[in-house]
């Protein structure tokens, strides 16, 4: 496509347009992220710097928490030394750690030299960076764990909380390496997966970001899993241990504060991006709370319920209504929100001397259908008919009969219906009219 034809093009920008309410709701934000030491062997660790730059110049404060478990390995290797592991933790002696050590500060100056780049036609271009390393991260040992003495591997003691943000307010990124320090002088050997939660949960991080060789987490059968409450960790069971271990750590932050983790791949090309500015992001998102939450409308939700029934009311799949109609009424609608967008509507109106209630308006965005959310609302509105007392509902469709029927609902007669609202039937649309027993 040469120039010419590339303006030409209507719409070829709309993707970068739909961007701009996640640029608002980051700016400002603090994120952590944990590269493990996987990222810069496997040699994906420069474009994702570039990656992270842009963050950053987006007003996105940023944490950085690299791992060096290959780099170790690879070091210890060549000295021809060993190192047991036990239950997922290496054992770090004094000769393993002078390895640990060199490993680690290696790979930050890797980290911080690609952060400091900015030749001209590059993506770091005018970047100007600051990172900011030192002694954040205080550390305890492990001790005698099943009988094994764990040496100088540790645990995160304590995160210097006041010294991280100050460097965040001044602009700067943060980066923490896998090392801890005791008041007593002694360095310890950290669990990548310790530091970043602890960090995550200290600062208050908005999200904490993990990275790993698939796509996301997937489940038994091999399906993505695009979204899940930390509840619903333990039902998931990936079969996959990088996977196992990077949802074990997204849980285990979620359940100490963190409101999100994600976890993606290093290995997809601006997976970073695409999963923080997008609307459906390309990994797994684990939240404190469900992704979707349904709730009461507010009067603020009117323009969200109208643009969602317009379409279905141009193709006369809905009666019409009008913003007025919608303003005076909204206390009787129930939203599906997803990540602050409306994603279904339904309406309950009661009729209470008939011990009845009309279901109406139960809409999804075409982008979300067929994924149970019309039946999810569907059965919140019976159990709040249930709550005032009504016995049955009804409802009015010319377009959607298979599914009620599906749902539970008999074919009845206009006769049938309560008075008031059978005076209000619209002969010309000739409605068949479905009713449940609750």
């Amino acid at each position: 496509m040469n120039s010419d034809d590339r303006r030409g093009e209507p719409g070829s920008f709309a993707w970068f347009r739909n961007t701009a309410p996640y640029i608002n709701a980051h700016r400002g934000r603090r994120f952590v992220l944990m590269l493990d030491g996987e990222i810069a062997a496997s040699g994906a660790l420069a474009p994702l710097i570039h990656d992270i730059a842009l963050l950053a110049s987006l007003g996105v404060h940023l944490v950085l928490v690299h791992g060096s478990r290959p780099q170790i390995d690879a070091r210890l290797a060549g000295a021809g030394q060993q190192c047991a592991f036990h239950r997922g933790l290496r054992i770090t002696d004094a000769a393993a750690m002078v390895h640990v050590r060199d490993a680690a500060g290696a790979l930050r100056v890797e980290i911080e030299a690609l952060l400091s780049m900015g030749l001209p036609n590059s993506p770091m271009q005018g970047a100007n960076l600051r990172i900011v390393s030192g002694n954040f991260v205080t550390a305890r040992p492990i001790g005698v764990l099943d009988g094994i003495d764990h040496q100088l591997t540790g645990r995160v003691r304590g995160i210097d909380q006041d010294g991280i943000l100050a460097q965040l307010d001044a602009g700067s990124i943060v980066l923490l390496s896998p090392l801890g320090y005791s008041p007593t002088g002694e360095a310890f050997n950290l669990p990548l997966e310790d530091v970043a939660v602890q960090a995550a949960v200290a600062i208050g991080a908005h999200k904490l970001v993990l990275f790993g060789s698939a796509d996301g987490v997937r489940d038994g059968e091999g399906r993505l899993i695009r979204q899940c409450a930390v509840d619903e960790i333990a039902a998931l069971a990936p079969t996959a241990p990088e996977q196992a271990r990077l949802l074990e750590t997204a849980g285990r932050a979620c359940r100490q504060g963190v409101p999100r983790c994600h976890v993606i791949s290093y290995r997809a090309g601006a997976a970073l991006l695409e999963e923080l500015f997008t609307h459906d992001g390309c990994g797994t998102l684990v939240t404190r709370r469900p992704y979707e939450q349904a709730r009461q409308a507010q009067i603020d939700d009117v323009g969200g319920i109208i643009e969602l029934i317009e379409p279905l009311e141009a193709e006369g799949v809905l009666l019409k209504r009008s913003r007025e109609l919608l303003e005076a009424e909204i206390d009787r609608f129930r939203l599906l929100e997803r990540d602050g967008r409306i994603i279904a509507c339904a309406a309950l109106y009661p009729f209470p001397q008939d011990r009845c209630g009309e279901l109406a308006c139960i809409v999804s965005h075409p982008d979300y259908r067929g994924a149970s959310r019309g039946q999810r609302l569907l059965e919140e509105l019976e159990m709040e008919a249930r709550a005032q007392g009504l016995t049955r509902v009804f409802v009015l469709t010319t377009q959607t009969a298979h599914w009620f029927l599906e749902q539970g609902f008999v074919e009845g007669s206009r006769g049938e219906l309560p008075a008031a609202r059978r005076d209000l039937y619209n002969l010309q649309r000739n409605s068949k009219v479905f009713f449940k027993t609750l």
